[in-house]
């Protein structure tokens, strides 16, 4: 992936919180604050106005400088927890202009690692981190089988949407959620939504993009 399609992942995932804004908030009021959706969509509409200035930086940079608005500007948990994602991200990619399959396995393994040391979170804890472990758990496998970036990130996303849809039957054990005990259960966690329209973006850029690309 070119440091320009980094670029429009990060404008397509904005553009899907925008689109997605009122569902993620109708998840968080049945578990949370009811500002998940807000939160999120304040802080890529931030992330999409510096875009533009990002053109000529490398993917560390392009990374960094998201991290530093989703922390500046997401209220909550989302905040930290994303800026982390993307922080992490960028140290796993430092100077590079083009990603392998290889470094984008370093960078959701980063990413994750940062999630879940920030977050004290873990599989089965109904959190973004039931979307984002068993995604980069099936890349990695994937990737190590010899499947190119395209077929990689499709079984990654199956398992994100998966993971997601897996958090419904659960009982809350992190964050605002968990508060509510058993009233937690039967709904849908809403950042493992986001965590999922994250990975989502990311495997349609690669699709049209066309790639065949391997490790």
């Amino acid at each position: 992936m070119t440091q320009a399609e980094i670029l429009q992942w990060l404008q397509l995932f904005a553009t899907k919180i925008a689109e997605n804004k009122d569902y993620l908030t109708e998840l968080d009021a049945a578990i949370g604050d009811a500002d998940h959706g807000i939160n999120m969509d304040r802080g890529w509409k931030k992330v999409s106005s510096q875009l533009p200035t990002l053109a000529d930086k490398d993917i560390s940079s392009i990374f960094k400088t998201v991290s530093m608005t989703l922390i500046s500007s997401i209220g909550g948990a989302s905040g930290p927890l994303y800026g982390t994602w993307f922080l992490r991200a960028s140290t796993a990619v430092a100077g590079k202009q083009e990603l392998t399959a290889q470094d984008i396995l370093g960078l959701l393994q980063a990413g994750l690692e940062g999630v879940l040391q920030r977050g004290k979170a873990q599989l089965g804890d109904k959190t973004m981190v039931d979307a984002l472990s068993p995604a980069v758990e099936k890349f990695g496998e994937a990737v190590g089988g010899g499947k190119n970036l395209q077929e990689a990130l499709q079984e990654a996303v199956a398992a994100a949407e998966q993971g997601m849809k897996e958090t419904t039957p659960m009982l809350a054990r992190k964050g605002r959620a968990s508060y509510l005990g058993e009233r937690s259960v039967g709904h849908q966690d809403p950042g493992a939504t986001s965590a999922y329209l994250m990975l989502q973006s990311l495997l349609a850029v690669v699709e049209a993009g066309g790639y065949t690309m391997s490790a």
